[in-house]
């Protein structure tokens, strides 16, 4: 008994130890794409964000700067068997909405809340304002104005 106790707590302490000396962050975001070029046209555009150099310079790859040491990654590939959803998405705000819906209108980017409704901008539960739009494989980008 006095062994199995002693096991016990020495896994107990080792798990404290790699608990406090691991830590997990989020680094990158990577999403297939039938066409690299129209597909980085599209983030570089309209969601303004910024290339960054791609390791290796592979053909097949285009890397953006989400901020905050976070990555987008386009990996060229054949999407044609996709199931996509708007439940699988990612997020980016934007600090002034109605200026993006602006931009969105003059791109003829169509826009729609979490139900569909195009045209609609929709409050989430916390009072953030968001909007939804798909890129050129049709991914589901969720656009609202959270502050941090």
């Amino acid at each position: 008994m006095k062994r199995i106790l002693s096991i016990i707590v020495l896994s107990l302490s080792m798990l404290s130890v790699y608990s406090q000396e691991l830590t997990l962050k989020f680094d990158h975001t990577a999403i297939p794409v039938s066409d690299l070029n129209t597909s980085s046209q599209f983030y570089a555009e309209i969601l303004f964000l910024e290339a960054i150099p791609t390791p290796g310079n592979n053909p097949i790859l285009k890397w953006f700067d989400l901020g905050n040491n976070h990555q987008l990654h386009l990996i060229k590939e054949r999407t044609a068997d996709l199931r996509l959803s708007k439940s699988v998405h990612f997020s980016l705000s934007v600090n002034d909405l109605g200026a993006f819906i602006a931009h969105l209108n003059v791109h003829d980017i169509e826009f729609s809340d979490w139900l569909g409704e195009y045209g609609t901008v929709s409050k989430r539960p916390d009072g953030v304002r968001q909007i939804y739009i798909q890129d050129p494989d049709g991914h589901w980008i969720e656009i609202n104005d959270a502050r941090y």
